[in-house]
C-alpha cells in the first residue's frame, strides 16, 4: 500500500520498463511525447501566477519550477538520443535538477518559454524517434551518476513515463487545491 507522501511522489507509480519491448510500446510511447506539449500547455496556462507559484507537493517545486524542469529535462534527453545515434555508447553528462530549478529562470520566469521550449524540443525529438530502425533503438549512452548502461528505446519509455508523471503532479496539486475544472 502506498503512503499518502509516495502518492504524492510518484502519482502514476514508478517507471517499470517491460522486459521485452515491442513495437507497441514504441509507438504508445512516442503518441505520449506528441501529444504531451499540446496537454501541457492546455493544462498550465489557464494558471495564475500564484498558482504557478504554489508547490506540486508539500517540499516540491512550484508548479513553474516543475514546467521549467520538464524543459530542462527533455532537452537533455533530447541530446543524449542524438550523442548515442552518433557516438558508441558515449558516458552523458548529468545535470543536478535542483539546482538548476532554484536558478532565477526557474523560479521567475513565464512558463510560455519553457512551453515553447518544449513543443520545439518534443517536435524534433517525435520526428528523429519515427525515423529509427533497430539497431538505432538499441544504440545506449552510460549515465554516470549510476553508472547504468541506457538503451535507447528504454529511454523513449523513460521520457515518455516522465512526461506523464509531472502531468500527474500538476494535476494532483490543482486537484487539491480545488483548482481542477470538473
Amino acid at each position: 500500500m502506498k503512503t499518502r507522501d509516495q502518492q504524492l511522489k510518484y502519482p502514476i507509480g514508478q517507471f517499470k520498463c517491460p522486459e521485452h519491448i515491442t513495437g507497441k510500446h514504441l509507438d504508445n510511447w512516442i503518441a505520449v511525447l506528441e501529444e504531451f506539449p499540446n496537454r501541457l500547455k492546455a493544462l498550465v496556462n489557464p494558471l495564475t501566477d500564484f498558482q504557478l507559484d504554489t508547490e506540486y507537493r508539500p517540499g516540491g517545486w512550484t508548479i513553474r519550477q516543475l514546467v521549467h524542469h520538464i524543459a530542462d529535462s527533455h532537452h537533455h534527453s533530447y541530446t543524449r538520443f542524438k550523442w548515442s545515434l552518433t557516438e558508441d555508447n558515449p558516458i552523458i553528462k548529468a545535470y543536478d535538477q535542483d539546482d538548476w530549478s532554484n536558478l532565477d529562470d526557474a523560479i521567475k520566469a513565464p512558463v510560455s518559454m519553457s512551453l515553447m521550449h518544449i513543443e520545439a524540443v518534443h517536435k524534433r525529438l517525435v520526428y528523429l524517434l519515427k525515423s529509427l530502425n533497430d539497431k538505432d533503438l538499441n544504440r545506449s549512452f552510460i549515465h554516470p551518476e549510476t553508472n547504468k548502461t541506457v538503451v535507447l528505446k528504454e529511454n523513449i519509455g523513460m521520457y515518455a513515463w516522465h512526461s506523464s508523471h509531472h502531468f500527474a503532479h500538476i494535476v494532483s496539486a490543482l486537484e487539491h487545491k480545488g483548482w481542477a475544472k470538473l
